[in-house]
């Protein structure tokens, strides 16, 4: 049954359409060009960050929990995207204006308290640099307590609805985020 969808895809139906009538090749590309097959087409719409700020102040970033994806603007105003890991549900996602406390390399992760009700076989403490460590190699703590930004030695989260209300990025761009990040940065994740 697969086999039989992949083989009467629109492009291929044209084909056997036009092959069966003996149409002109020159007619078969007309049809083409009418119904084009679209592809690489972003799932997300890039936000302006005047939409949602004053001014770029420190920089800017801007993570949006539906589709996934980063924006940080630097105080310069240079923009860059990201993919990310967003909170498995609505109840564990915090969403408004924020901004960059701290900023740490190899931080230590503690769960909060409602995920070690949640999840009492969890450790205490994973410390900073274990490859098990949740929290990656960098981490941009908020103004909100237990929310993060930050990386993550699971790279099949990236993508997905899959933490516990922090925003995951591949740890290689979390650490060019971190860079390019100082203390102040104005935050709102939608």
């Amino acid at each position: 049954m697969n086999i039989r969808r992949k083989l009467y895809s629109r492009r291929h139906a044209l084909a056997i359409t036009a092959s069966a009538l003996a149409v002109p090749s020159l007619a078969l590309a007309q049809a083409r060009e009418a119904s084009p097959v679209r592809r690489n087409i972003s799932s997300f719409a890039l936000h302006n960050w005047r939409d949602h700020f004053d001014s770029l102040g420190k920089g800017i970033i801007l993570s949006d929990t539906n589709t996934k994806v980063l924006q940080h603007w630097t105080a310069d105003g240079e923009m860059r995207i990201y993919p990310t890991s967003v909170p498995l549900s609505d109840e564990l996602t915090k969403r408004g204006y924020t901004e960059v406390v701290e900023k740490r390399k190899n931080p230590t992760w503690r769960p909060t308290p409602s995920m070690r009700e949640r999840n009492p076989e969890w450790p205490l403490v994973v410390e900073g640099g274990d490859p098990l460590n949740p929290l990656g190699t960098r981490a941009l703590y908020l103004s909100w307590t237990y929310y993060r930004i930050h990386g993550t030695q699971d790279t099949r989260k990236i993508g997905r609805r899959s933490s516990n209300g922090c925003i995951g990025l591949y740890n290689e761009q979390i650490e060019e985020v971190y860079e390019r990040t100082p203390i102040g940065t104005q935050v709102k994740l939608i």
